[in-house]
Parts: C-alpha cells; sequence; structure tokens
C-alpha cells in the first residue's frame, strides 16, 4: 500500500509539473474541474478502504481528511498573502503552489514518521500532541479575536534574509526559473525566494496539522494519505476560492475550536491509556462535530458580510 500510494502520489506531481511546465493564468474553469477530481480522489480511496479493510480505517480516514482539508485553506490564506506581498506574476502562481505543495508533503512525511516513533514510545506522545493543539488553538483564536491576523512582513523572514545574504537576487521575475547567471554570476530570482518562503511557512502547518490527524487515527499510513489528498488539490483550489477565503472572516474561529476539540480527544485517549474508565471520544462523533463547526463559521462568516452590504443596499 505505501509503495502503490506513493507511486501514485509522485505520478500525479509529475502531471502538475507538466501541466505547470507553461505559465498561463488559470480559469475558474480549469480550476474548478482539477478541485473536483482532487476532492473525488479521496473518495475513491475511502470507499475502497471500506470495500478492503473495513468501516473503521475508512471513516477514520475521510475525518482525518475533512480535518486536514479544513486546516488547509488556512494554508490558502497564507499563501494568498506571500504571493500579494511578493507581486507574483499571475501566470506563476500555481507553478509557486506546486513548489509549495511538494516542500509541504516532504515536510509531513518528515513530521509523519517522527509521531509514529513517538506513538510507539508510548501514549505520552498522545498528552504532548494534545498539548501542542491546545496552544496553537489559543494563539489562533487570541489572534482572530483581536484583529491581530496581519499580512507576513517578509522582509523579517528569516529564510528570505538567508537567501539574500547568500546570494544576490534580480529586480525582476524571469519566468519559473529560480536562478539566472547575471553579469558573470549566478543570481536568485524572486521566484525562488517566494517558493522558499511559502516553503518556510509549511514547517508551521506542519507541526499543527500531523498532530491533528494522529488525534483520528493512529495508523501512519492513514496520516500521510489524509496529509497527501488534503494537499494535492491546493493548487487548484486556491484560484477557486481565491475571493471567497477573504469572505470567511470567521474561518479561523472555527478552526481553534476543531483544533482545541482534537486535543481534548487525545488528551482523553491518552488519560484512557492509564486510567481505563476514563472516556473516548469515538471517531464518528468527531466527524460530526467538525463538520457541524465548520458548517457554522461557514454560516456566521455569509451572515456577517451579508449584513452591511444589506445595509449599504439600503442606504443607496
Amino acid at each position: 500500500m505505501w509503495i502503490v500510494s506513493i507511486a501514485v502520489l509522485l505520478g500525479l506531481l509529475a502531471a502538475d509539473f507538466a501541466i505547470t511546465r507553461r505559465p498561463h493564468e488559470v480559469s475558474l474553469r480549469e480550476s474548478l474541474g482539477w478541485s473536483a477530481f482532487y476532492l473525488a480522489l479521496p473518495l475513491v480511496f475511502a470507499v475502497f478502504l471500506w470495500g478492503s479493510f473495513g468501516g473503521v480505517p475508512a471513516l477514520e480516514f475521510f475525518t482525518g481528511f475533512v480535518v486536514e482539508k479544513s486546516l488547509s485553506v488556512d494554508n490558502l490564506f497564507v499563501f494568498m498573502l506571500l504571493l500579494t506581498a511578493f507581486a507574483v506574476p499571475a501566470a506563476l502562481r500555481q507553478r509557486v503552489l506546486l513548489y509549495g505543495i511538494v516542500g509541504a508533503l516532504v515536510l509531513r512525511g518528515i513530521f509523519i514518521a517522527i509521531g509514529a516513533a513517538m506513538v510507539e514510545a508510548g501514549t505520552w506522545a498522545f498528552l504532548v500532541f494534545g498539548t501542542i493543539l491546545f496552544c496553537t488553538a489559543v494563539k489562533i483564536l487570541h489572534a482572530a479575536l483581536t484583529g491581530q491576523e496581519a499580512e507576513p512582513d517578509v522582509s523579517k523572514m528569516r529564510s528570505v534574509r538567508l537567501l539574500r545574504s547568500l546570494m544576490p537576487v534580480t529586480d525582476d521575475y524571469r519566468g519559473p526559473r529560480l536562478t539566472v547567471r547575471e553579469a558573470g554570476r549566478r543570481a536568485l530570482t524572486p521566484f525562488a525566494v517566494v517558493v522558499v518562503a511559502v516553503i518556510a511557512t509549511d514547517i508551521v502547518f506542519a507541526v499543527d496539522s500531523v498532530p491533528a490527524v494522529y488525534g483520528v487515527t493512529e495508523d501512519p499510513y492513514l496520516v500521510f494519505t489524509t496529509n497527501a489528498f488534503a494537499l494535492l488539490g491546493l493548487r487548484a483550489l486556491y484560484f477557486v476560492l481565491h475571493t471567497a477565503l477573504y469572505a470567511l472572516v470567521h474561518l479561523n474561529h472555527g478552526l481553534a475550536v476543531i483544533l482545541a476539540f482534537i486535543g481534548a480527544k487525545l488528551v482523553l485517549h491518552w488519560a484512557h491509556g492509564m486510567w481505563p474508565a476514563v472516556p473516548e471520544i469515538p471517531t464518528p462523533l468527531s466527524l460530526a462535530v467538525i463538520v457541524l463547526v465548520l458548517a457554522t463559521v461557514t454560516m456566521t462568516s455569509v451572515c456577517s458580510r451579508s449584513g452591511p452590504e444589506r445595509g449599504r443596499d439600503r442606504q443607496g
């Protein structure tokens, strides 16, 4: 299963690189088509798991996928801010996103392996994961409530400053090229700098997302596949949600609730291992809570934005 899954993943990434080989602006029709394809893939895989291994792994995979997809939408919002801050041309944006997805997959693989080793070492790992998610939830909720979700300051990013100290950077983009020869020496392009910035932000998201999925399933294979399926469709989903992301004003509130809930589930799982009388949260209930939270924040976001718009319409 591991070999086949990694082979399929590499094949899909190779197809994406071939599609984005010639830079072009992505139309809504194209992005919708690829988004539908990448949403259908995990559904087909869940059916395969159900038929081959039963309902439990299939439900764990689907629940983990919903969690990862929710967190990946938050990834997209940060990517959008970075692409805007670097003034990335529209024709090059999907290529930047693709490099970011590859970097995210590699980082998730490393963190999943570390998480699997921690879980194998003892149930204390779930207490650590739960603490990480609680801290992340508090940080996200505090930023959302205080309005401190500012755009990233590119000039202060360590990865960007390190690159610029090691090599010169050209003033303009040279298509999807990472480096060029200029004045007799090799120089980076802004395209290379933004790719590194996107991958650097992936580290933060990997720290949050991997423990979140371990709160749904302890199987490293299911953790890997949920991450892979959630990340693969980000390139196309970015262009579908480009304007809608700004409308989801309560998304981070919902993500904070979801991460806190999964953190509580992990802590209860650890406590159940120590004291069997402590109850655990079943996966079906986890899925129901996650879907309910996402539906609620979507509805409240729509209502909060439509209210002022209706007021402006009445004034007009």
